[in-house]
């Protein structure tokens, strides 16, 4: 059975209190590495595309891979559209497979995003697919200067939000951000509890590269089903190429690299599937 709904995905994990990793892939080799690492754990998870990636790829050739690499994986998998502001982008994504798509108009009003994101949840329904909202933009970790769990919305307003636009899942702003954390951030972690206990959907953490273990499982059981991890991707991917490249100087031999590429970014994998209690719980 490999492709499901990710809000199939998100409502075992809310239930059953573990949390599955979203890793932002950014090509073919990463993607399989990612599906090859759920496999041997069992895992469900969550594959995501950011904008730019869809853009340099093509919705096409994007969803061409998923397909085929999805073909005969035995556990529950979905592919979602991550931080999209584009509607274009979002109905392309839509019509074409995608199974979720952050709408994020965080740089709207509040009113404006909601009004948006209601035509936004009606479009993917149609086509059987689940939104995720935000209305607090995510900082970069360089950006932070130490208040911003302070700096967000009320729980009514949440409240209003999620009711109001039937997003399936929450993503709010606890003090994380994008990025290399420089230490351990501040988090907010009891706004997780006060949202789910008022809405009643699952929240996404994002900025997820470089919490502690303590944080992650905090979180998770409080409420957070979708943790995303980009960063920790990104840098797995890259210095394996770094790290290749110096132990064989003057010798270019890409699939070599690709290999170790392969494997840096499977090995990361597991380490976040196993981190947010998801390995074993492939359900089919």
């Amino acid at each position: 059975m490999p492709v499901v709904t990710t809000k199939e995905i998100l409502d075992h994990a809310f239930a059953e209190r573990y949390g599955v990793a979203a890793f932002n892939v950014v090509n073919d080799l990463t993607m399989q590495a990612v599906l090859t690492a759920a496999e041997e754990l069992r895992a469900p998870v969550i594959v995501q595309t950011s904008v730019k990636h869809v853009q340099m790829t093509g919705t096409d050739v994007m969803y061409a891979m998923w397909h085929e690499m999805t073909r005969h994986v035995s556990v529950p998998v979905s592919l979602h559209l991550d931080h999209c502001p584009d509607r274009e982008l979002i109905s392309e994504c839509l019509a074409k497979g995608w199974s979720s798509v952050l709408f994020d108009a965080s740089k709207l009003s509040v009113e404006e995003n909601k009004r948006q994101c209601v035509e936004v949840v009606r479009e993917a329904r149609r086509y059987g697919a689940h939104v995720e909202g935000e209305i607090e933009g995510f900082k970069r970790t360089e950006e932070m200067t130490g208040d911003e769990a302070e700096q967000v919305q009320s729980l009514q307003t949440v409240v209003d939000f999620v009711k109001e636009t039937g997003v399936d899942v929450f993503a709010p702003a606890i003090g994380n951000a994008h990025g290399v954390y420089a230490a351990a951030p501040r988090l907010d972690n009891q706004r997780v509890s006060d949202i789910v206990g008022a809405t009643g959907v699952p929240v996404a953490l994002h900025g997820g590269t470089g919490m502690s273990a303590e944080q992650f499982r905090d979180l998770v059981q409080r409420g957070c089903a979708k943790v995303n991890i980009s960063t920790a991707l990104k840098i797995a991917f890259m210095k394996a190429a770094q790290d290749h490249m110096s132990a064989h100087p003057g010798k270019f031999d890409p699939p070599a690299m690709f290999n170790q590429q392969s494997e840096a970014v499977r090995a990361m994998a597991k380490e976040h599937i196993r981190l947010f209690d998801s390995d074993g719980k492939a359900w089919t």
